[in-house]
């Protein structure tokens, strides 16, 4: 099965983007923009890198969970996989469950189709679940 090319960061409302767009090309050696892009969900404190070079997305992730600065930030990284639920954390009471269905549906944010979205309006968070992709599971 071929790895995720997405890696989600959670708890970034520390890093602001331009640091973490610097620290996730100190951690890979690769150039943003060109080699790799950073989409920041600020509502639900998320982050997503999505590589468009082929790299090792699960060496990645640990080099990122070893990494003393994401450490610092209290971040953490794991890859996006499109068979799973995601827990999205610090939700306002305003978003909806459309909106957050068509945030990680979006091509662009490296998603996929949603099955379900459930809000936790009074723990501010929410789980998306994503549909299984043909010949991905």
């Amino acid at each position: 099965a071929k790895t995720s090319p997405s890696v989600v960061f959670e708890n970034i409302h520390g890093c602001s983007l331009k640091c973490l767009r610097m620290l996730l090309e100190n951690i890979s050696g690769l150039a943003v923009d060109d080699d790799f892009t950073v989409e920041v969900i600020p509502e639900i404190n998320v982050a997503v890198a999505t590589f468009t070079k082929s790299i090792d997305t699960e060496e990645f992730v640990k080099k990122c969970s070893q990494n003393k600065r994401v450490k610092e930030y209290k971040m953490t990284a794991r890859l996006l996989e499109l068979t799973q639920s995601i827990k999205a954390e610090n939700v306002p009471a305003s978003v909806s469950t459309d909106y957050i269905t068509v945030y990680f549906e979006s091509a662009r944010n490296g998603g996929g189709p949603v099955s379900d979205v459930q809000l936790f309006p009074e723990e501010k968070s929410a789980i998306v679940t994503f549909c299984h992709h043909k010949g991905n599971a």
